[in-house]
């Protein structure tokens, strides 16, 4: 009974000192077990908790985390179901190098899919974070393969099966849950177009639930993402992927990022080539999907960690295109027109460039026919940067045209004949039409009331004529305007602009036409300049804007502020009449500064303003950690850094207090300028705490306070000694020495260090750095004897002075790292040739320490002693001064030492030029071949390289050709041995050192000739003269063919008058074909004409009649 009273008891007592911390990483809870932390204490916490882990069965798994505390906190782990105390299945271990604390579990079962947490405990607390291992069973992890593989062309990088919580159904009369989720996510411009896909006419009503979820959700956000911006829904790209991303911070550089469509992972990785991929640059994320397909539509979301950042749907409908875009060419400042049809209805389509989607304004109208199957893109006012590629997408489907835009086009010489008129400059015929060209076309105007308004244009003729519509009506200087026409210039002048003036004016000429708008709203000069200028309130005050308009009825006007249309509520305020619309913001706060920006609408156009409002407040207090700079007997210097917000004013002071740990009362230290967020105070007593207040001053007020931890004073404490040195690297003239910072820093910045010195066999300690302390952790001691023994230690340098010195490390001496023998030239000959009495020199260079021993041999010997050798200790070289056939050999280095060995081989090779071989015989024995053969070459039995060479020359081609090459023996046989040509050989010795001079053959191969064949013919018509009928003043143009060996002479008749020598006619003959020319016929042309053909074997004629119309006898 006692012994349940104490334990109940120490239990209350554990009940009572339970605070519970919040961490800075999302989802550890940290338990404090005392009500006070002493000084330079603290509870355990987790600096990167265990990441969630999908792992196929059978493989391992590994949780790794890093934890915080004073003192360092024991780690354990657990699970929800089971315990892990199995060695077989879990092993736990700590890395030092990374800190990590791992639970590795060995080889990974279905049944160990669970909810594991990791525990890091102290004397002051415990920390207490959980992370979750999801199995893939063996058949699964199949299925998902299979599936990536017949998805993606790349290989994937993860498989996952995780579903995520569904959303729930409809229900009817509600808004479906889809809605929502899009709307959150989706930017306020977007509302309309998500909103008509779901039905929804009128979304106003859903714009404070809507707002309400935003905020919940980007709560919930803020625990794994810092920023989140940008977000962009999914959108078909004219590359072939379907695109969504956004910019987005994370707290967590490691936080997952899952990706779902319609509930369930989808598998994605880095590569383009696969089917889901993700590109990251800086902060943007951007997801596509590759040749996206109809089975790819559905509901995607993007979650970090549980959080939900991004939610898109991809709709495919089954659309295609009936009628495509054409290709369209523009004259510059003209309007540009793509019209596309689709088999299937679409409130709307994509329009885009290669870089850019392109949205309805100022530049692009984007239409839809009332059956929503014709879509049409007009780009105003063409411009030379509007050409390229534009894309017409609907679902997956897309096509694709082109805008060629031409500067304007002036003829300046022209001929007119009929309805055509032709360019002298160049043989292209263009339509009349074309003659005709705006240089400069109608401009939109703005206009108030009472106001003289001009309409001009300028056509590229002086002498075109043309008239004004209004509204499609034509105007006349009876109507109320003055119409003036001055050269190529015509203007249309309304005197005194009122009401009924607003409309579509319209000037046509020769078919082409100028349109412009008259009237779109417009804004009193001096009340937009009132307007524009920012409106400066302090808190708490109301804000108010005011501003006429002009501009034909209807209006629509809305409010902005950043972006954000304003609807009235209870502290906005909107008054709109037919001339003027007021905003009124009541009781501001600092957080309402922004751009206010006013947009006006009718039927002509849109026009906007925009404002700016700064709300004047107290700055924020100024922001910590503070920094202690020097902590001295005599004085204590910090820094902190300045507000957040300054509340619209700059800072003018700041403004210090001070107290002395241990009283309550606080002292006012005065105040420093604003400039500078550092204080330095001399008034200090040594040995004692102090603790300050900061606050920051405007003309605005004064901030709320930053208050300091404990800072001590006039205390002279020592840092730690630092860890042991470590010998990083030595050579017999320097020693690299590297070493840790202390645990212990004394409460202040560490300085520097001191690094010492102690040569083996003595027991003085020298100062290396005499020059000062040394900023950085390690050194390079350049003061040292070669093969002398050394050791060292460090001392850390705080506000205080230098601490105590660390353990010596251990003995070093300098002296140059133990290397096995290499030889550097990795292109090193190993065969040389030289001519005999030249000089043979080989250096081989090589890196040992120590210093090698090397050793040369000859086929495995010793060289012999007329063979000199010189060693460094880089290098070797090896010199004959004057070779013979007898140096001939394989010459091996050997350098050694105690490391190791290595060992290279030359063979050097001795010769001379060849001695030409004997002489040359041939033999025929069978047709078409010849056979060669010669008397060895003299040097044949010294030299087991040589060999020979044939080349052979007819008497046709007239050159030497190589016939055959290394060749071994002393017998050839050549083939191919034409009839008719004569045959000369030649036979070469052939070594290292080049040819020798040749053996040729002693006589030529003769072949009968053979009888040629006989072409002579005597001349003939291949294609006779035709009988002509050539209206006069035209020209004319006849012609035959003829054949005949030898070729056969030509002449032309008329009349039986030759035509050879006459200048008016233009005669040819190219290989057989036979042409006349006639530039101008004429009367005096009619007639009979003959060509007459003949060589030495015979002649032959042909004759045709010429018809001139157009002469009436």
């Amino acid at each position: 009974c006692r012994k349940k009273k104490k334990k109940l008891l120490s239990y209350q007592a554990w009940i009572m000192v339970a605070i519970k911390k919040r961490s800075r990483v999302p989802g550890v809870m940290i338990t404090q077990t005392v009500e006070q932390l002493p000084p330079g204490k603290s509870t355990p916490d987790f600096t990167r908790k265990p990441m969630p882990a999908t792992v196929q069965e059978g493989k391992k798994a590994f949780f790794k985390a890093m934890v915080s505390g004073e003192p360092a906190p024991t780690v354990t782990w657990g699970r929800n179901k089971g315990e892990i105390d199995d060695p077989e299945k879990y092993k736990t271990r700590y890395d030092e190098r990374a800190r990590e604390h791992i639970l590795e579990i060995i080889d990974v079962k279905p049944d160990q899919k669970d909810t594991y947490k990791c525990f890091a405990t102290n004397e002051y607390g415990k920390a207490v974070c959980t992370t979750t291992l999801n199995v893939i069973s063996t058949s699964n992890y199949l299925k998902c393969v299979l599936c990536a593989v017949m998805t993606s062309d790349a290989p994937f990088l993860s498989v996952v099966v995780t579903r995520k919580k569904q959303l729930p159904p409809k229900k009817e009369g509600e808004i479906d849950p889809k809605l929502w989720e899009l709307l959150i996510c989706a930017p306020r411009k977007d509302y309309e177009k998500i909103c008509l896909e779901f039905g929804v006419t009128d979304f106003r009503w859903l714009l404070k639930r809507l707002n309400q979820m935003k905020k919940e959700r980007e709560d919930e956000q803020a625990k794994v993402v810092e920023t989140l911006d940008n977000v962009k829904q999914i959108e078909v790209k004219p590359y072939g992927r379907a695109e969504f991303g956004f910019d987005m911070q994370l707290w967590d550089p490691n936080s997952a990022i899952n990706l779902y469509k319609d509930g369930v992972m989808v598998p994605y990785c880095d590569d383009e080539n696969s089917k889901h991929s993700l590109k990251k640059t800086e902060t943007n994320y951007t997801f596509s999907i590759k040749d996206p397909q109809p089975e790819d539509a559905g509901f995607y979301q993007v979650d970090v960690e549980e959080a939900n950042v991004l939610t898109t749907e991809f709709r495919v409908p089954a659309v295609e295109f009936v009628d495509k875009i054409k290709d369209v060419k523009a004259v510059e400042s003209e309007d540009a027109v793509f019209q596309c049809v689709l088999s299937t209805p679409l409130n709307r389509i994509t329009w885009s460039r290669e870089d850019s989607s392109l949205e309805h304004g100022d530049k692009y109208e984007i239409t839809v026919s009332e059956d929503k199957l014709t879509h049409t893109l007009r780009v105003k006012d063409c411009e030379i940067t509007d050409k390229g590629a534009y894309y017409a997408i609907a679902g997956i489907a897309s096509s694709r045209a082109s805008l060629v835009v031409e500067g304007e086009t002036f003829f300046l010489c022209c001929i007119h004949t009929g309805s055509t008129i032709k360019n002298k400059n160049s043989n292209c015929v263009v339509p009349r039409e074309t003659l005709l060209n705006f240089v400069c076309g109608l401009s939109d105007m703005n206009a108030n009331m009472g106001e003289q308004v001009e309409l001009s244009c300028k056509l590229s003729s002086e002498s075109s004529e043309g008239r004004w519509y209004k509204n499609g009506k034509p105007l006349t200087n009876q109507d109320g305007v003055t119409i003036i026409k001055d050269g190529a210039c015509h203007r249309l002048i309304i005197d005194c602009c009122n009401k009924d003036d607003a409309a579509v004016y319209r000037f046509e000429a020769e078919g082409r036409k100028s349109e412009a708008t008259l009237n779109p709203p417009k804004m009193d000069p001096d009340a937009l300049g009132k307007f524009t200028k920012p409106v400066i309130i302090k808190a708490g005050e109301n804000a108010q804007w005011k501003l006429p308009f002009s501009g034909g009825a209807p209006m629509t006007i809305h409010w902005y502020k950043d972006d954000d249309e304003l609807l009235p509520a209870l502290n906005v305020k909107i008054e709109t009449s037919d001339s003027e619309s007021q905003l009124r913001l009541i009781k501001c706060q600092r957080k309402d500064s922004g751009e206010v920006k006013i947009k006006i609408k009718n039927e002509f156009g849109t026009t906007e303003a925009i404002s700016n409002l700064i709300v004047l407040d107290k700055p924020t207090p100024p922001q910590g950690p503070v920094d202690i700079m020097e902590s001295a007997v005599t004085s204590v210097e910090f820094k902190w850094k300045p507000p957040k917000d300054s509340g619209g004013c700059p800072i003018t002071n700041y403004i210090i207090e001070r107290q002395q740990v241990g009283r309550n009362k606080w002292s006012n230290l005065g105040e420093i300028p604003g400039n500078s967020p550092s204080y330095k105070d001399s008034d200090v007593d040594p040995g004692r705490r102090y603790c300050y207040r900061i606050r920051a001053k405007t003309a605005e007020g004064i901030s709320d306070y930053l208050q300091t931890e404990d800072i001590p004073a006039g205390v002279l404490r020592y840092p730690g000694p630092p860890a042991v040195p470590k010998v990083v690297s030595t050579s017999k003239d320097c020693i690299n020495l590297s070493w840790g910072p202390p645990c212990d820093t004394g409460g202040t910045k560490i300085v520097g260090y001191n690094l010492e010195k102690n040569k083996k066999g003595t027991n003085y300690w020298s100062l290396v750095n005499q020059k000062g302390p040394i900023t950085d952790t390690k050194y390079a001691v350049k003061d040292v004897f070669e093969g002398a023994a050394y050791e060292f230690r460090v001392s850390a340098v705080n506000l205080s002075g230098a601490g105590d010195p660390s353990i010596p490390c251990e003995t070093v001496i300098a002296r140059d790292p133990m290397i096995k023998p290499k030889f550097k030239d990795r292109n090193m000959k190993t065969f040389v040739v030289v001519k005999s009495g030249n000089t043979v020199r080989l250096n081989i260079s090589f890196e040992a320490s120590p210093l090698p021993e090397i050793s040369w041999l000859k086929d495995g010997i010793p060289v012999p002693k007329h063979v000199t050798i010189t060693n460094s200790d880089k290098g070797s070289q090896l010199l004959i001064p004057t070779s013979e056939r007898s140096d001939t050999g394989i010459y091996t280095i050997i350098v050694k030492n105690i490391v190791g060995q290595e060992s290279f081989n030359v063979e050097i090779r001795v010769t001379d030029d060849p001695k030409p071989p004997g002489p040359v015989e041939l033999e025929q024995n069978i047709p078409g071949t010849v056979t060669l053969r010669w008397t060895p070459s003299p040097d044949e039995k010294r030299d087991d390289r040589l060999h020979y060479m044939v080349s052979k020359r007819d008497s046709f081609k007239r050159t030497w050709r190589t016939a055959a090459d290394n060749l071994f023996n002393n017998k050839f046989t050549v083939v191919n041995i034409l009839p008719g040509r004569e045959y000369y050989f030649r036979v070469f010795a052939k070594n290292d050192m080049g040819l020798s001079p040749p053996a040729e053959s002693p006589f030529k191969v003769n072949r009968p000739e053979i009888k040629r064949l006989n072409f002579e013919s005597s001349p003939s018509f291949i294609v006779p003269l035709k009988r002509r009928t050539a209206p006069q003043g035209y020209e004319c143009y006849m012609s035959c063919a003829v054949k005949g060996d030898p070729a056969p002479r030509v002449t032309w008749y008329w009349n039986n008058m030759s035509l050879n020598t006459n200048t008016n006619y233009h005669i040819t003959n190219v290989c057989g074909v036979c042409s006349l020319l006639i530039l101008r016929v004429g009367p005096k042309d009619n007639g009979e004409y003959k060509v007459i053909i003949e060589n030495k074997l015979g002649t032959a004629e042909s004759s045709m009649t010429l018809n001139v119309r157009g002469i009436y006898v």
